[in-house]
């Protein structure tokens, strides 16, 4: 079998090109290279005990897997702290007879950003995502495969905001 060089090339740059860059979209000052989590709160009753450190963990880890940062808990260039401000189930598309066939349930993180190499660069935000669920079943049986999912989004949420262009 005959390979002309073209196609060579074309082989050596498809396999070379991830190695070169992230089609993620992560923007981080080159200054920049450390972070922390401070351990959230929970202001909801409602909320598990686990979440605000299962939350937490979730974002370091977020964070720690897919950027060059590096946890550091005394002085770090970019700190997150924040707190679970919201976890609620409510009913959800109301059929005939005034039953529901669905429930949600909604989580609420308040998120505060501060990069301390750069005294503008600092933001407040909430982020909040939710899960469907048949009314009939129980949340208890149901709730942490919930929370995991809705935690994975929030915390993609918040990455995405904090370190992509997009």
């Amino acid at each position: 079998m005959k390979i002309n060089k073209y196609t060579l090339l074309l082989l050596l740059f498809t396999l070379l090109l991830p190695g070169c860059y992230s089609f993620k979209g992560i923007s981080i000052d080159p200054n920049i290279s450390t972070f922390y989590v401070t351990l959230f709160d929970t202001f909801s009753n409602e909320a598990p005990p686990t979440l605000a450190q299962d939350f937490t963990e979730a974002l370091r880890d977020k964070i720690r897997n897919e950027s060059r940062l590096n946890l550091k808990d005394v002085d770090p260039d970019i700190d997150f702290t924040g707190n679970i401000s919201s976890f609620r189930v409510t009913s959800e598309a109301p059929e005939p007879g005034e039953t529901t066939s669905f429930n949600r349930l909604t989580i609420t993180v308040a998120v505060d950003y501060v990069n301390n190499r750069d005294e503008d660069n600092k933001w407040k935000r909430n982020f909040s995502y939710f899960a469907n669920f048949e009314a009939s079943q129980n949340l208890l049986d149901i709730q942490e495969e919930l929370i995991v999912s809705i935690n994975t989004q929030i915390v993609e949420d918040i990455f995405n905001y904090s370190f992509t262009d997009w």
